[in-house]
């Protein structure tokens, strides 16, 4: 059974991503990065998440982007609240981190190239998402061609870079129904951009708006734990 590098933040797509990898037949190798987002919650759902679905082993990798900053995640910038769909389309969101999947992918191509994988699994997806740039399937083109010129294994020919993107043309009501098949306990989960110190989810940024959307499409309430006023899909 091949191994995979499967980044797993802890959120909704992330864990149905490694779900995914488990399904498709490879040992998965989870890494979560701690990069100074303005909590923890994400990284205590993604240590959930890893031990319940199973992995041979779980990395977090401290980052301190916090000294770049320029995003509502890592400074003192307010998170957007209460958008409505037609909003969240245009334009890259203050909660857009610079780099950071650019920066999280090179993590994981460096130790996938010491596991001897070229198999890297990555839940991004550019339907029912915030609009960012590194979420596109250009972007991971680019990056997968840029990572088979970088490493030792790929430029040997021993083993090719592939970025694996299976969510990246699902909606999120779809992502949920795969996930559901596969037996993920959303439950688990911490998808929102500014939850409360206990972890629960504050309903009203466009990761919890999304979310709600996805379960509500689905006929189904969404397991994750929210702030006492009542959450609502856009």
């Amino acid at each position: 059974m091949p191994g995979a590098v499967v980044l797993l933040s802890g959120g909704l797509d992330s864990a149905t991503t490694l779900a995914i990898a488990k399904a498709s037949g490879y040992r998965p190798h989870a890494i979560t990065f701690r990069y100074g987002q303005r909590h923890d919650a994400e990284i205590d759902a993604a240590r959930r998440v890893a031990a319940t679905l199973g992995v041979d082993n779980h990395l977090v990798v401290n980052i301190d982007l916090r000294a770049i900053g320029g995003s509502a995640l890592t400074a003192p910038i307010a998170v957007p609240k209460n958008r409505q769909l037609d909003e969240m389309s245009p334009g890259i969101p203050v909660t857009y981190v610079p780099a950071r999947n650019t920066v999280f992918l090179s993590f994981a191509l460096a130790w996938a190239e010491v596991l001897d994988t070229g198999d890297i699994f990555i839940g991004v997806n550019s339907i029912d998402y915030s609009g960012y740039p590194d979420c596109r399937p250009e972007y991971i083109d680019a990056y997968q061609r840029m990572a088979n010129l970088a490493t030792r294994s790929a430029v040997e020919g021993r083993r090719p870079v592939t970025i694996h993107t299976p969510l990246i043309r699902l909606t999120k009501a779809e992502i949920i129904r795969k996930g559901l098949s596969l037996g993920v306990d959303y439950g688990l989960t911490c998808t929102c951009y500014d939850p409360s110190p206990a972890g629960e989810a504050c309903g009203s940024c466009d990761a919890c708006q999304l979310r709600l959307k996805g379960f509500a499409e689905n006929g189904l309430q969404d397991p994750a734990r929210y702030q006492a006023k009542e959450p609502r899909a856009p």
